[in-house]
């Protein structure tokens, strides 16, 4: 029999396929926990809506992209918070809904309003999460950022907007390019901080003014 140190550690992982595969098990638990929190925080009114929004559509846009990396080790999301003794039913149910309470309980006056930054947000937080994906054809790229730019020109401010160049010139050289060409590294790194720009001008701007909630 073999002998083994109690002070040894114990390892989860031999290989680094295994490893990345319990960092991304270990990213989604996280998710479901923070937001657990966000949840419970807004209904005690211990954050605002304009602060739980951004941040419960950024929460669920990370769990939809872990979830596509673990969907072979997670066939359920029940079964994956059972298996892991997770008592979460506000994260659980903001899950299952897909959208942040504020959507999911808009009254019928601004209803729609809430509709839409939830949607651009998402779009947002896509496009990105693409880029750090390592995505970079045109064709992996340019029908997200088109997307993106939909929701984005909804918002009457957005024509004030320092992002909207930005957005539009990235377009521009997306459009020029064959589906397959592949944007650089260097390219990458940019057009991320630009759209990460744009994202935080985006709620800078319907937070700070009526106006800029208002579609044309």
């Amino acid at each position: 029999m073999a002998a083994f140190s109690l002070d040894e550690e114990v390892r989860l992982y031999t290989t680094n396929t295994e490893r990345e595969k319990y960092e991304s098990l270990a990213t989604l638990y996280g998710i479901i926990v923070s937001l657990e929190y966000l949840e419970r925080a807004y209904v005690r009114d211990s954050i605002s809506a304009a602060q739980y929004s951004p941040a419960c559509t950024r929460l669920l846009g990370q769990y939809k992209t872990m979830l596509k990396l673990v969907s072979a080790d997670v066939p359920s999301l029940e079964e994956f918070m059972k298996k892991y003794n997770m008592d979460n039913p506000a994260a659980l149910h903001r899950l299952k809904v897909g959208v942040p309470a504020t959507v999911e309980h808009a009254t019928e006056q601004g209803g729609e309003t809430a509709k839409w930054v939830a949607e651009t947000t998402q779009s947002f937080i896509t496009f990105m999460d693409a880029l750090k994906l390592r995505l970079r054809a045109k064709d992996q790229l340019h029908p997200l950022l088109q997307e993106l730019m939909t929701g984005y020109s909804k918002f009457k401010a957005s024509a004030e907007w320092e992002g909207r160049g930005k957005i539009v010139q990235w377009l521009i050289t997306l459009n020029a390019m064959k589906a397959s060409d592949e944007i650089t590294e260097e390219q990458s790194r940019q057009l991320l901080f630009d759209i990460d720009h744009a994202y935080h001008e985006f709620f800078s701007s319907l937070s700070g003014g009526g106006s800029g909630t208002k579609a044309p």
